[in-house]
């Protein structure tokens, strides 16, 4: 009894491991195409026969980001949508550029953690840890400084200094997904429940009403 107990106590300790993560892939690349008929689908993506694969499935050229909206940011995103052939490779990147005072919003990332450096001004970040304790860790950033936000927690970027800020993220994820939390919570399409926003926040249905009628800007 004592063995047979010790040994499925082993199997779901090793079965736990071997789910814990994506497996690496099994081929050097998995270049993403939308044709159905002629391709192998791998994570979301159909693939390329890889002797089709071409220098323009691994490149993408990134232009700065035009700041001259209400949030003064704009997020470019190069992910397996901009490069095909990080289909698989579990990776992404973004530049983001800012006006002086530009913010990039309070928002998380679900499928990743980033990791961002300052190529130009000064920025200060932060991110909320979980409940309970919903702790608030913030640095402000120079030119060559580094800071990491973990996966999933509500994170955000403004240009303190003078100047313009770029600055460039490294995402865990080909496709990490963003949510920008005033967007979701108050521009979903349909609206939630005035009922459910007010009792949330603890305000006036009047105040719920009204950034409900706000535009929402995507900066991405």
């Amino acid at each position: 009894m004592k063995t047979t107990y010790f040994f499925v106590t082993t199997f779901m300790a090793l079965a736990s491991c071997a789910f814990a993560f994506d497996p690496s892939p099994l081929q050097d690349f998995c270049v993403a195409i939308n044709d159905t008929k002629t391709g192998v689908f791998v994570n979301g993506k159909f693939c390329k026969d890889p002797k089709l694969a071409t220098p323009n499935d691994f490149f993408f050229s990134i232009k700065e980001g035009d700041t001259s909206n209400s949030l003064g940011s704009k997020v470019t995103p190069v992910t397996v949508n901009e490069i095909l052939g990080l289909n698989t490779l579990g990776i992404s990147l973004a530049r983001i550029d800012f006006a002086p005072k530009g913010l990039n919003p309070p928002h998380t990332h679900p499928r990743a953690t980033e990791i961002l450096i300052v190529l130009e001004g000064t920025l200060y970040v932060g991110f909320v840890t979980s409940n309970p304790e919903n702790r608030l860790i913030t640095k402000v950033l120079n030119k060559g400084d580094v800071f990491v936000f973990p996966i999933g927690l509500i994170h955000f970027q403004l240009n303190v200094g003078y100047g313009n800020v770029v600055a460039i993220a490294g995402l865990s994820s080909q496709n990490p997904g963003v949510i920008t939390i005033a967007n979701a919570v108050f521009g979903s399409n349909p609206k939630i429940s005035s009922q459910v926003l007010t009792k949330a926040f603890q305000v006036d249905k009047n105040i719920v009403d009204n950034l409900q009628k706000q535009f929402w800007l995507d900066n991405n």
